[in-house]
């Protein structure tokens, strides 16, 4: 690893294996040393779950020049945390996520292992970016996204971020974009989530589905209608998730003696 070179750290929750996270690596491998630390197998909506009671495993999959290549038994932020502990030299300048396989927007930023991620590494006080792709399947084609990454990693690299903000970028699946949406994270609902059927031994089982509602589709201003307009859709997140206005406004319970 060069020292005169930027350091990313790369995650995701679809395992080392899945075209988006080397899609991923391709697209940035030129513009600093890469270091890959990514889930063994899919770890898709486990959020910032980290592994508390279990032992971890981190085997080195790959190495090249200028790239290193790891996988981990456990979450995405265990993942994170054990790279850097245990695998990067210094400390990166710079932590990516994804490319994920799948949308990211509304409030599939609070179940997302991808956003797990950049939740992680803003924590770590390190500049963070989640990508993901509005397409679910398996060998969705990442080629349209590459400009808009390296664009995106350019600037960051260059400017930063503010502590604790970190970025969720979700591109809507499409061969091309008409340009990028800087947005809220809209309202919605997940709703019918839970899918009953019986075993032939004898006992129920469920599946954990859902369908999803814009909660409001007649707003302009969020990911949801910037994708669904063909917009690469970024969303600054903050860590802190302190309601300033109701904490002011309850200001008065103080006043009360029981």
């Amino acid at each position: 690893m060069n020292e005169k070179r930027p350091l990313i750290l790369i995650s995701n929750d679809d395992g080392y294996e899945s075209l988006g996270i080397n899609s991923l690596i391709e697209y940035v491998r030129d513009m600093g040393d890469v270091i890959v630390c990514a889930p063994d197998a899919a770890r898709s909506g486990f959020s910032c779950a980290f592994s508390a009671t279990e032992p971890l495993l981190l085997t080195l999959r790959a190495e090249s020049d200028g790239v290193q290549i790891w996988s981990c038994t456990g979450t995405p932020v265990d993942c994170v945390k054990l790279a850097l502990s245990e695998i990067c030299p210094r400390k990166p300048d710079l932590v990516l996520s994804g490319i994920n396989h799948g949308d990211n927007g509304s409030v599939n930023t609070h179940y997302s292992g991808t956003m797990g991620v950049a939740m992680e590494g803003c924590m770590k006080y390190i500049p963070s970016v989640a990508f993901s792709l509005c397409d679910h399947n398996p060998r969705a084609c990442f080629k349209p996204l590459r400009n808009y990454v390296r664009e995106i990693v350019k600037r960051v690299l260059a400017e930063g971020l503010p502590m604790g903000v970190c970025l969720n970028v979700n591109f809507p699946l499409a061969t091309e974009f008409r340009g990028m949406k800087i947005c809220r994270m809209a309202h919605g609902t997940w709703g019918n989530e839970v899918v009953k059927a019986r075993h032939p031994r004898g006992y129920d089982y469920y599946w954990l589905v859902g369908s999803y509602t814009s909660d409001e589709p007649q707003a302009t201003d969020t990911d949801n209608r910037a994708l669904t307009d063909g917009y690469v859709a970024v969303t600054p997140t903050r860590i802190d998730v302190t309601d300033y206005e109701t904490m002011n406004r309850l200001k008065d319970w103080e006043n009360i003696i029981l």
